[in-house]
């Protein structure tokens, strides 16, 4: 029962998480062992929070997940988990992550706080209102961004935060696109929302915030208050690995089928990991090569 468990937990999801370290990154204090650790307890009280989320969600779909040929296998759709289990262990993340939190910062737990209160309502509600359950799921991944500075406390550009929740967009509107895809016909009996979407509808808002993220990356590479931030105006040389990176994603959603969940493509695609390690190389170098 105990790795059923952890599987309901979606460690795999974590991933997702990894977006808290952008303000440490941007900050140049990668290697401040101060600044490194409260970002590291971050991550983690980020991961301890969305498991808690994960359990919730689960146990408001269990029975649209049994119908469903991929989430029927889910350790509460599929019965190996017990629902008691499954309460009592979200309650306890829930509550230890909270606190926490706010131990470890008060700011950041306020953040912690407003994102699971968010999540909570899209679990309960916000996510069978049209384009505002997108928009939700994409808020997910920049309050993660938020979070990241405000644990370190260092303020996040303008332009960076743009970027955040242009690609958190094109992220979520890819995952509708994938649900809607492979489920074809018996999509409203698993998700009700998704017949108020289309193929097309969902390929013109990616192809608004494929661009909208691309040129958000590029003017905030080559703003002034970056360049005077970081002393130098190459960060526009990452540009092709941001390109690449959105170009690839959408290859694997048009021709693949893929793009249901953002972290197995991070986590199985070679082409994707070895573009993410070399724009971390490639920023490492530009930001603390000086």
């Amino acid at each position: 029962m105990i790795v059923p468990l952890i599987q309901s937990l979606r460690p795999k999801q974590w991933t997702k998480n990894v977006l808290l370290f952008a303000g440490l990154i941007f900050s140049v204090r990668l290697f401040q062992i101060e600044f490194l650790f409260k970002a590291v307890a971050g991550f983690v009280l980020f991961c301890i929070l969305s498991s808690a989320e994960y359990l919730v969600n689960d146990l408001m779909d269990l029975e649209k997940d049994r119908a469903h040929p991929l989430k029927s296998k889910r350790p509460l759709a599929s019965g190996k988990v017990p629902i008691p289990l499954a309460i009592i262990t979200a309650l306890i993340l829930f509550c230890g992550g909270l606190y926490a939190s706010f131990l470890l910062e008060p700011n950041f737990g306020w953040i912690a706080l407003f994102y699971s209160i968010m999540i909570l309502a899209y679990s309960l509600f916000l996510k069978h209102v049209v384009i505002l359950d997108v928009i939700i799921l994409a808020l997910g991944f920049v309050m993660r961004a938020i979070a990241g500075a405000v644990v370190i406390r260092v303020s996040i550009s303008s332009w960076l935060l743009l970027c955040a929740v242009f690609l958190a967009l094109f992220l979520a509107l890819n995952k509708r696109r994938h649900e809607l895809v492979l489920l074809g016909e018996d999509a409203m009996t698993h998700r009700k929302i998704l017949s108020e979407y289309t193929p097309y509808l969902l390929d013109q808002m990616v192809a608004v915030v494929t661009a909208s993220t691309v040129m958000a990356y590029a003017l905030y590479t080559t703003a002034s208050e970056t360049v005077e931030k970081f002393g130098t105006r190459n960060l526009i040389f990452t540009l092709p690995f941001v390109i690449y990176g959105i170009f690839r994603y959408l290859y694997l959603v048009h021709q693949k089928n893929l793009g249901g969940s953002p972290e197995l493509i991070i986590l199985k695609d070679r082409p994707m990991q070895l573009n993410i390690l070399l724009y971390i190389l490639v920023v490492g170098f530009i930001l603390y090569s000086r």
